[in-house]
């Protein structure tokens, strides 16, 4: 895909995984992961001094998708990582360049 293609809220596949744009700029186009994903959180202890207790789950919850600001992090999709973007899950040939937001 390229820039001119992304809308503000448009959904959109890259690196087999589901996206929604949440701004496009100049150059890049910014976006939020619509797979599940990990939530960590640490709580204090009352038992005990400097202790945590660390709770880890995997949510799809739709909650975590309202913003700006977002609960989740938000990606950025250079002019290289759009070429391996589609409106439909595809799957990129090997010459298109993987970036973090990719894999």
């Amino acid at each position: 895909m390229n820039l001119e293609d992304f809308n503000f809220g448009q959904e959109f596949w890259c690196g087999g995984k589901r996206w929604r744009c949440t701004d496009v700029g100049s150059r890049v186009v910014v976006a939020i992961s619509l797979e599940p994903h990990e939530v960590v959180s640490l709580e204090c202890d009352p038992t005990g001094p400097a202790k945590h207790i660390e709770r880890r789950y995997i949510t799809d919850d739709p909650a975590w998708l309202n913003g700006p600001p977002y609960a989740v992090v938000e990606e950025v999709f250079d002019e290289d990582s759009l070429k391996a973007c589609s409106l439909t899950n595809i799957e990129m040939p090997d010459d298109v360049p993987m970036t973090d937001a990719t894999q």
